[in-house]
């Protein structure tokens, strides 16, 4: 299991003039030993992570980045446990663990489209949502959904 218990912070709308300068509120995150078993197996056949949902996405880099900051290696049991993040993840981010996302399409002004922008970037993003918006696709939690293949 990798279970976010998201607070109000991340559905809170951007409110500042440039969104690099939003602050999230402090979450807790647990990342599960068998998470990390069925990780490593995967990694070790050259498969790509592919998160579901955005809140996993936030999940899997913060844990990466308190693994970079520990000095440990992700994926050992010893990096198993709960946590706790900010993460802000935007436009620039260099993603450290996820590969692709499956999302919904998220509505403008919050942290979710603008972690969409920093996975397949912002013009790529501006021409699907335009897509969706003609096509009328329904957004937020319970709309359609999309792939995005991570540029890495």
């Amino acid at each position: 299991a990798v279970t976010l218990h998201v607070g109000l912070g991340t559905f809170r709308p951007i409110k500042t003039e440039k969104v690099e300068e939003h602050i999230m509120h402090e979450e807790t995150f647990e990342i599960s030993a068998d998470f990390l078993t069925a990780l490593g197996q995967a990694r070790a056949e050259g498969r790509r992570l592919v998160a579901v949902g955005t809140t996993v996405v936030r999940t899997l880099e913060s844990w990466a980045a308190i693994c970079a900051e520990r000095g440990i290696e992700c994926g050992g049991p010893e990096s198993a446990g709960m946590f706790a993040t900010r993460a802000y993840i935007h436009p620039g981010y260099k993603f450290r663990m996820v590969d692709d996302l499956i999302t919904n399409f998220h509505l403008p002004r919050s942290t979710l489209l603008v972690l969409v922008g920093a996975a397949m970037g912002v013009e790529a993003m501006q021409a699907a949502y335009r897509v969706a918006i003609e096509s009328k696709y329904r957004f937020f939690s319970y709309g359609d959904a999309m792939f995005i293949r991570g540029r890495k």
